[in-house]
């Protein structure tokens, strides 16, 4: 699944270590559609190189990727939105949105063309 938005909060970042010994961190974040109606979404990345890899900043329009995921616990259900893929929205000009910056460089996005329909002909002979 795939959602675009703008995040408006940054939460704590978590950690600890596993039953095995091994060190884990997550960090969540909350994401705000620009639909007529918005929605606020909680996502979290979970491991330590995949925080530092996102770098989300406050403020930045992005486009996750991310499956869901419930489980059960003492009777009571508990959903989690795992991000996968965290990209940067761009604008329409193929450039990073407003608020938001990407890494890499871009070129600019050429102005249209317009398409050429051959020749112009001042008699129109098309029956309607």
């Amino acid at each position: 699944m795939e959602v675009t938005g703008r995040i408006i909060a940054i939460l704590p970042e978590q950690g600890g270590v596993s039953k095995t010994g091994n060190e884990w961190k997550k960090q969540e974040y909350v994401l705000e559609t620009q639909d007529q109606y918005p929605k606020k979404v909680c996502f979290q990345l979970f491991g330590a190189d995949r925080i530092a890899q996102a770098a989300i900043q406050l403020d930045e329009m992005l486009t996750v990727s991310f499956d869901i995921d419930s489980r059960e616990y003492q009777g009571r259900w508990f959903t989690n939105i795992n991000a996968w893929k965290v990209e940067r929205a761009l604008s329409a000009e193929g450039m990073p949105a407003a608020g938001g910056t990407t890494p890499g460089n871009f070129a600019p996005a050429s102005a249209p063309v317009a398409p050429d329909f051959g020749p112009t002909n001042p008699v129109d002979d098309l029956p309607f």
